[in-house]
């Protein structure tokens, strides 16, 4: 089962169980879909004639962008675990995912505290970046596994520069 919203804020309740079983709002969805290749669809429902065109398709976010008959459609997809988060006050426990830190400002790499392969927490000093004659600890911005380090001991670095990429 899957909950479509359109960007409109128009709802559906989708339940998808191959193309001959499929209801829409808990309603039995007769249609006939032909698959053209190249992400490009033709549909036929109720008597009418659609084209469809999948424009782009983030799966990690279930985001989809739709071309129906010329139109732009953006779709957001919630299946029954991500409407599961919901319902527990959950719902942004994935986002805070983070994969890399980058220096906050130019300087010199004066310690390094982690290693690749090490678990970290919220909080923990992972490097040492010297920039005017001041030391600042570069702390984890969440909970992760270190993955690997962009830099070494008296390494200079930019602002922005990737320093330490997380699993």
């Amino acid at each position: 089962m899957f909950q479509i919203k359109t960007s409109a804020d128009q709802q559906w309740e989708v339940d998808y169980r191959g193309s001959d079983a499929v209801t829409l709002n808990n309603e039995p969805f007769a249609w006939d879909i032909a698959d053209l290749g190249g992400g490009r669809f033709h549909i036929l429902y109720e008597g009418r004639s659609f084209t469809a065109e999948v424009v782009e398709a983030d799966y990690a976010t279930k985001n989809i962008v739709l071309k129906l008959n010329g139109q732009r459609v953006e779709l957001q997809a919630k299946d029954r675990f991500d409407l599961l988060l919901e319902r527990l006050g959950m719902a942004n426990a994935t986002a805070t995912k983070v994969n890399e830190l980058k220096a906050p400002m130019p300087g010199l790499i004066v310690d390094i505290r982690v290693q690749p392969g090490q678990a970290v927490q919220k909080g923990d000093p992972l490097l040492v970046l010297e920039a005017m004659k001041m030391e600042n600890i570069l702390k984890a911005p969440a909970d992760g596994t270190v993955s690997g380090l962009k830099v070494g001991l008296r390494d200079n670095v930019q602002k922005g520069q990737v320093l330490v990429q997380f699993a």
